[in-house]
């Protein structure tokens, strides 16, 4: 019989190279990436073209905002409840179709209003372009609603089951998948706001178009290879099938028409038959109310968990304006801030969050899951401290003495028109050349630096905002994998839907907040509630986390079975 040769080192690391390349956990990265680009790519672009279409005015970007985080907050239960109803991989494949299909819809309506605006302008008293705006809304609405339950499938279920039941490696999976979240969010952005520059809106539409169909395919293929290479997603796949069809058989025979016994008077009803029609209208009437059902229940339902208090506090955190989107940057830009300053800031923002990531994964191995939170919690709020500082520092509009209503009441009890100074596409990108109407941005850069404002208040305001970060997502990994071993899997849909609801209700009153106060002189009270809210949001965590550990809070050691413990005694969190 002959020796089997030795394998060499390289042979060896060419073998495991191979074998995690085709492994479950590098496909679901795979198309993780594949998802999230195209997710940043048109969030990012679709607020630019609606701000573009709209003659640089802020209105369609508003209601696109408002409509997309109220459908979240009112269907997050929904969603989650279908989730949890339906086989796993049918949930993913339906999701990711919806939303590419979606997104490439509106890219293609998108395409016509820039190239045929002034025709549709002129049709029909203007109803026609009206009416496309209404439709890009809709759309761009379902497609962000299928990203949520594809949020909700992958990263709350499909990572659990492929991690098994290490929680090591359930943490290590869920800070790639937030590197991987930290990278795109600054990259995407980049990319196609290079094509929209050098190329047009036009070509922008399209380009994204084209990448979320042959996205779609790719992630649809590594979905099934996932699936297939992980026999246990298929568990609950089989068993709602067979409860489906179990109740479906239920109802068949309870709805089935019994035969007539005997023989009755003409014109008289068989009472089976009054039993039938009462049953129908039953039946009618149940599922017309199934949807509030639902609602209620998984609201009620989230509120027993022994995760509750963790949940709402990572909501919390949501209602801020200490974060790199419109409100912060256009904020900058009103202190003298250029650009490419700004692009900058956001990769340094990057990188602290991948810090952050790296930073969950070392403190819940050394003083465990709960303790790895609330830690996380004391960092963010001393960097935010900050953030406080530098409202009351030179350089810093804060007027007490200045209405916050002031702009509000003047743009709309006025009807003054709305100053075109700062524009929306010199605030996302860091060139400059992407003025619609031709004009340098360099100039209204340079007509706000004439005012030689102190820069002292602003560079405390983002140094603190990019090292609260570090907490910030260090926190957010810890309240997800929570979530995720301490809700059972029947209910994990349901309850990351009414998660995901949550965040958006609080993410849409900082958004209201705004709309209320949005002239430079408030921005530092803005600054002021949201550390403030940031701040509840610990208080909540810092009680969950004494409910759980007791005496054992500050005892830094592995706290992997105490939050099991708590949800196996306890329904609720008082």
């Amino acid at each position: 019989m002959a020796r089997a040769r030795a394998q060499t080192p390289r042979e060896g690391r060419c073998g495991f190279l191979t074998n995690y390349l085709t492994s479950a956990k590098f496909l679901l990265y795979l198309g993780h990436s594949l998802s999230t680009w195209g997710d940043r790519m048109w969030h990012f672009a679709v607020s630019v073209f609606l701000v573009e279409l709209y003659g640089n005015s802020l209105l369609l970007t508003a209601v696109y905002g408002l409509v997309v985080a109220g459908s979240v907050l009112v269907l997050g239960a929904i969603i989650g409840d279908w989730v949890d109803k339906n086989a796993r991989l049918k949930v993913a494949q339906t999701s990711l179709i919806v939303q590419n299909v979606s997104v490439t819809l509106c890219g293609v309506i998108l395409m016509m209003v820039f190239l045929h605006k002034n025709e549709l302008l002129t049709m029909y008293h203007g109803w026609v372009l009206t009416s496309c705006y209404i439709l890009i809304i809709t759309i761009g609405n379902i497609a962000n609603l299928a990203s949520t339950a594809t949020v909700i499938t992958i990263q709350r279920d499909w990572i659990v089951v492929v991690a098994g039941e290490d929680r090591r490696r359930l943490a290590d999976m869920n800070a790639t998948i937030r590197r991987i979240d930290q990278l795109t969010n600054v990259l995407a952005p980049i990319a196609v706001g290079q094509i929209m520059t050098f190329g047009s809106p036009v070509i922008g539409c399209g380009f994204i178009s084209g990448w979320n169909l042959v996205s779609m395919c790719v992630e649809y293929f590594l979905l099934w290879k996932v699936y297939q290479k992980t026999p246990a997603l298929a568990v609950k796949a089989v068993l709602k099938v067979e409860e489906a069809e179990l109740k479906q058989l239920n109802l068949h025979k309870d709805t089935e028409p019994k035969p007539l016994e005997g023989t009755h008077l003409m014109g008289e009803k068989d009472p089976n038959i009054h039993e039938l029609e009462r049953d129908q209208q039953s039946t009618c009437i149940s599922q017309i109310a199934e949807p509030f059902r639902t609602f209620r229940d998984g609201w009620v339902s989230y509120y027993n968990q022994p995760v509750f208090l963790a949940g709402m506090g990572l909501s919390f955190l949501y209602m801020t304006v200490l974060g790199f989107d419109c409100i912060t940057t256009g904020y900058a830009y009103t202190q003298g801030l250029s650009g490419s300053i700004l692009s900058v800031l956001m990769g340094a923002s990057a990188i602290t969050g991948i810090m952050g990531t790296v930073a969950f994964t070392w403190l819940r191995q050394k003083c465990g899951l709960v303790r790895t939170g609330m830690i996380s919690g004391w960092v963010q709020l001393s960097c935010l401290i900050l953030c406080v500082i530098s409202v009351f520092m030179p350089g810093s509009p804060l007027d007490l003495s200045v209405s916050p209503f002031k702009d509000f009441h003047t743009r709309f009890m006025q009807e003054e028109p709305m100053s075109t100074t700062t524009k929306i596409p010199e605030i996302i990108f860091p060139t400059e050349t992407l003025m619609s109407n031709g004009s340098n941005p360099a100039n209204t850069v340079h007509e706000m630096s004439t005012r030689s404002v102190p820069l002292i208040s602003i560079s405390l305001l983002f140094a603190g905002v990019i090292a609260a970060r570090i907490g910030l997502w260090s926190f957010d990994l810890t309240v997800t994998q929570l979530l995720q071993e301490n809700v059972i899997e029947s209910e994990r849909g349901i309850i990351n839907g009414v998660q995901n609801s949550m965040n958006y209700l609080l993410d849409l009153l900082h958004f209201i907040m705004v709309i209320l106060a949005p002239n430079p002189e408030a921005f530092g009270l803005l600054v002021l509630i949201s550390v403030s809210f940031v701040a509840m949001g610990h208080i909540m965590y810092f009680r969950f986390a004494q409910k759980t550990l007791g005496n054992q809070l500050f005892v830094c050691g592995s706290d992997e079975k105490e939050v099991m413990d708590e949800n196996q005694t306890n329904t609720s969190v008082v």
